[in-house]
């Protein structure tokens, strides 16, 4: 008998799907306009409006301040951490399907959307490496595809690599844990092989992540990337919840 298994994602399918789903017909997943790209230019301007947020973790601000006083009390591993909207409908939904529903023709929009942000093409531009989230081989064998690593195929042409920083282990799912339980979970999650360390020593990494909740992982991520030798690291990341 032959077992059937899912097929594996890469970014190079992944951009051939992008360019045939370019010239067949599509429908915008927000208001449905038809033709249009997953998200049509009108929902974009409308739900993806800039606003202040802190300059080292993306959480909102108020009041022209440009560092959250958690940040100010216990600093990220991360100089800058950029994000492109806030974690509530419609991006609720389209993350969903980019990230549990095979829906990877999302990665170009979001991308696009990310893009927009200010100060996210300058990180890009001075970036010596681009590096994706990594996975546990058990969430991505399930998933057959890493989300961060075609998000950062399709915001940049250069200097990604997802062969710099390792996930040693699985976690269970962060949303489901409180603070205290995601730091424990995450302790030694992420590491940089030695042989790699002369590729990161003094050189600037711009971190890739689909959606960030209390940035425990990033934190962690970039922890690792800093042991390595990283001299300055920029999170960039499509939603982040307000809390």
């Amino acid at each position: 008998m032959t077992l059937l298994t899912r097929p594996s994602i890469t970014p190079t399918n992944s951009r051939r799907a992008a360019r045939l789903e370019s010239w067949l017909p599509s429908q915008c997943q927000v208001c449905h306009a038809w033709p249009a790209s997953p998200l049509c230019e009108d929902c974009i301007t409308q739900f993806a409006r800039s606003e202040p947020r802190c300059e080292r973790c993306a959480l909102p601000l108020a009041g022209g301040a440009k560092v959250c006083g958690a940040c100010l009390r216990e600093p990220p591993p991360m100089e800058a951490c950029l994000c492109a909207v806030t974690y509530q409908w419609p991006w609720t939904e389209c993350l969903a399907r980019f990230k549990f529903r095979q829906d990877t023709g999302l990665a170009g929009t979001l991308a696009s959307v990310l893009l927009r942000t200010e100060g996210v093409g300058a990180a890009l531009a001075k970036a010596d490496a681009v590096v994706p989230l990594p996975l546990s081989a058990q969430r991505l064998s399930e998933r057959g595809y890493n989300q961060a690593l075609l998000l950062a195929h399709r915001l940049t042409s250069k200097g990604v690599r997802a062969d710099l920083l390792a996930r040693t282990r699985h976690t269970a799912p962060q949303h489901a844990m409180t603070r205290e339980q995601r730091l424990k979970s995450l302790l030694g999650a992420f590491t940089v092989d030695p042989s790699k360390y002369s590729e990161l020593r003094g050189r600037r990494v711009v971190l890739i992540d689909d959606v960030m909740t209390t940035g425990a992982t990033l934190r962690a991520a970039a922890g690792a990337l800093r042991e390595a030798g990283a001299s300055h690291i920029t999170a960039l990341v499509v939603a982040r919840t307000g809390d």
